[in-house]
Formats: C-alpha cells, sequence, structure tokens
C-alpha cells in the first residue's frame, strides 16, 4: 500500500476485511484463546514472515509473540501487543426445568437478554476435546407478563443471578436431557453475531471488537514491516496475549519474558461523543472516524508519544489524545505489571457499544493506527542511538517556555471548516 494513496483514508479492502472478520470471528474465550492465535494468526504469521523470523509460544496460555530478530538482545526491543481473550458467560448450575443458569462475566445482564449464543462444551469422556452447542438464548424473565411492575416500568433492572443460556428443552426429564449432553459448570458461552460492515461508510458492527481489532492491527503492521524489508537496529515482537480480560496476566509474562524497551499497547477505545448519559462527566470528546487514539498520562512515555505523533502528522493521519489516569487500562501496562524497565503507551481506536454484541467500530480509525505503527517503527529504526534517546531526553518542564496570550482569533483552518459546515443561506 503506496503512503500517496493515504489508505487510511480510502475504504478497506475486501480481501483486508475478510481477514478482519475471521480474526473477530475466531471462538477465543480468557482461557480458550488457541481458535485465534493458532487456528488464524500463526497461519497468517506464517504466509509473509522471513524465515529468519521466530514464533515464541508459551506453556499457560496460547499467547504467541513473532519476533523479528531472534536471540538479538543486543538489539532494541519493541513490543506490539494485542490480546486474543475475549470476555465469556459460564456456565453455573443446571436447574431442574432444564434451565442453565450462567455467570455473566463482564457484561451488563440487561444486554444480553433475547441474544443467540455458542456454548463449547468440553466431552467428559475425553478431556481436551470440545463440542459446540448453537441455537441457544439468554434470558432472564422469560416475559414482559411474568415481570414484577417495576422492572416492567424501568425503575429496577436485572440481577446477574437471574440470567440463564434458554436451549428450548422441553419433555420429561429436563435437568437429565442437558446432563447427557455432557454440559457442566465452567463450560464457556459466547455471543454468535459475525462481523458485518455498518450501515454509514467504512463502518462495521458485531461482537468483540474487543479485542480481535488489537490483534488484526498487530498482524497487518507485521505484515507491512515484513513486506518493507524488515528493520535493522529494532527487533520488533509483535505479540498477541491472554487474560486481558481478568487483569493483563499475559502480557506481563510475555513482557517478562522478553523484556521490551518499548511496550505500545493495542486495544479498542470509546467514542465519548457517542456515549449515551456521560455528558456530565466531560470526558474527552474522542469519536470513531476521527482517526486512532494515543494514550496520554498515567505511565505513557511521553518520549514515546512524542515520536508516534510526530510520525502521524509528517504522514498526515489522524490522531485523537486519550487522557488517561494512572492506569490505561490495556496491555500497555505490561512492562510496569511485570516490572521491567520500558517507555510504554497505548494506540486505540474508538468503537461504541463495547462489552455488547454491537460492537461498532470505523475501518479508517483502524487503517490509521495500522499505518502508524507501522511508520512509528520505521522512524524508530532510522533513529541513531536508540537506548539514549530514551535515557537522555525525558521531559524538562523546569525548562518550559513562557506561553503568552495569543489572541481570539481562530486558525484559518478552522474558519475553512466553519465555512464548510455552514447551511447555505436562503
Amino acid at each position: 500500500m503506496s503512503e500517496v494513496k493515504k489508505p487510511w483514508t480510502q475504504p478497506m479492502p475486501k480481501q483486508q476485511f475478510s481477514l478482519m472478520r475471521s480474526i473477530l470471528d475466531a471462538p477465543s474465550p480468557v482461557g480458550l484463546e488457541g481458535a485465534m492465535t493458532y487456528g488464524v494468526l500463526k497461519p497468517y504469521f506464517e504466509t509473509f514472515a522471513p524465515k529468519d523470523w521466530h514464533m515464541h509460544q508459551y506453556k499457560g496460555s496460547a499467547g504467541v509473540v513473532l519476533d523479528t530478530h531472534p536471540g538479538r538482545d543486543d538489539l532494541f526491543k519493541v513490543m506490539l501487543i494485542g490480546h486474543a481473550d475475549k470476555i465469556r458467560m459460564q456456565v453455573r448450575s443446571i436447574g431442574d426445568d432444564g434451565k442453565i443458569w450462567i455467570n455473566t462475566d463482564s457484561f451488563l445482564p440487561t444486554v444480553l437478554i433475547g441474544h443467540e449464543v455458542k456454548l463449547f462444551s468440553e466431552d467428559p469422556e475425553q478431556p481436551g476435546s470440545y463440542r459446540v452447542i448453537e441455537g441457544g438464548t439468554v434470558e432472564a424473565l422469560g416475559a414482559i407478563h411474568f415481570a414484577d411492575p417495576s422492572v416492567r416500568a424501568g425503575d429496577k433492572g436485572i440481577k446477574k443471578e437471574q440470567i440463564y443460556l434458554d436451549l428450548q428443552i422441553h419433555g420429561e426429564n429436563k435437568k437429565q436431557q442437558i446432563l447427557n449432553l455432557g454440559v457442566r459448570p465452567g463450560d464457556s458461552i459466547i455471543l454468535d453475531r459475525p462481523i458485518r460492515p455498518g450501515f454509514s461508510p467504512d463502518t462495521f458492527y458485531g461482537a468483540y471488537l474487543d479485542n480481535g481489532l488489537g490483534c488484526f492491527v498487530t498482524t497487518e503492521v507485521a505484515r507491512l514491516i515484513a513486506e518493507a524489508g524488515g528493520t535493522q537496529q529494532v527487533r520488533v515482537l509483535f505479540a498477541v496475549a491472554s487474560y486481558e480480560e481478568i487483569g493483563r496476566f499475559g502480557s506481563r509474562v510475555l513482557a517478562g519474558e522478553l523484556r521490551p524497551d518499548v511496550v505500545i499497547g493495542v486495544d479498542v477505545n470509546h467514542d465519548y461523543v457517542a456515549a449515551p448519559g456521560i455528558g456530565d462527566k466531560r470526558m474527552q470528546p474522542l469519536e470513531m472516524g476521527k482517526g486512532f487514539t494515543m494514550a496520554v498520562g498515567a505511565i505513557a512515555s511521553e518520549q514515546l508519544n512524542r515520536i508516534i505523533e510526530t510520525t502521524a502528522k509528517k504522514h498526515d493521519i489522524p490522531m485523537q489524545r486519550d487522557m488517561v489516569g494512572p492506569d490505561t487500562g490495556t496491555d500497555g501496562m505490561a512492562g510496569v505489571l511485570a516490572a521491567v524497565d520500558c517507555a510504554a503507551t497505548s494506540i486505540g481506536f474508538p468503537i461504541r457499544n463495547m462489552h455488547t454484541i454491537s460492537e461498532t467500530g470505523n475501518t479508517q480509525d483502524v487503517l490509521a493506527a495500522v499505518h502508524a505503527l507501522t511508520y512509528t517503527l520505521q522512524a524508530l529504526d532510522a533513529l541513531p542511538d536508540l537506548q539514549r534517546e530514551f535515557l537522555d531526553n525525558h521531559p524538562r518542564l523546569d525548562q518550559a517556555g513562557t506561553l503568552q496570550h495569543q489572541g481570539s482569533a481562530k486558525p484559518e483552518k478552522d474558519e475553512v471548516d466553519t465555512a464548510e459546515t455552514k447551511p447555505p443561506s436562503a
């Protein structure tokens, strides 16, 4: 993809969208990430990775890392991390009436009602062998007619303990019918909603953009770096982690094992402009369709952010600054959690309806992140002394210059934008 065409301003090519969809569709609930890492990502890595690149695999999880310079600990190491694990539901118990009572994990109970799911059951007779049950729906009250008046009026909500899976079981021995299937407490359940193009241009929606999108971006950056001939003085570690949704345990293992000098977490972010009911929280106006996001604050490295922002400006890639507090909330914290000295930040893309069956994103934001990270890696590779770059250039606020009042005139660009959006006169 040439820079002249600026892919982040164009519709995503069908082949690339198909790859993104296959990554997002892979059934990879927490602890069972192999469908994405080994079923989709590893085979795709192998289609373009040079022979001297290496795939790291792990005993404790299905996380993987594609390494551009295996064994070269003398090189400056940059780790990009997406996480393959998806939030999921789990079987809690089975009722006499055939209801499968479930835990809702990180879902709001109210967003689950009526949605189709897939239940992945380990065969009790063959441990390690899994079967899938399709066609069940998540329920709570059954019908409005049976709901408490306060629930019908919206004064009360639904408790997580009320959520169950309905497999349409009827007839005799309802519980036994479930037990005969081998369904057991702990079996994983995930939403069944494939990724589809959205109504508006360059949009898409479905379940589990969090965080197959980060894995997709990490993978596409790896492909572009490989196609460009790799890097010379930067050892890039393209990581796909596990366990992010339960505490970011997987990425801290990868960072602890490989000890990167730079960590960049790649994960979904929120479209705060479209988020309902949070106006009084005065969140920063991150918005879908306005470019990728970059974390500012918390443990985010100002030196690293400077390089990313400078690179984005140079290539005219739209970027939004994301204010974060004491924690980025992403695998960008991997170095801190693993007690590794590294410069870190988090890159994202605003989506709507996070942790629902209808998460919504914009392909141009995703492509903006892909190319901003690719150019950033190449910019790092071109620096003369990367170790000293990060050791010596910590910002010095005691050296800040004085800023004077700049007046009230709007920049010319703002005036042009206003003119373009002003309705025509009658």
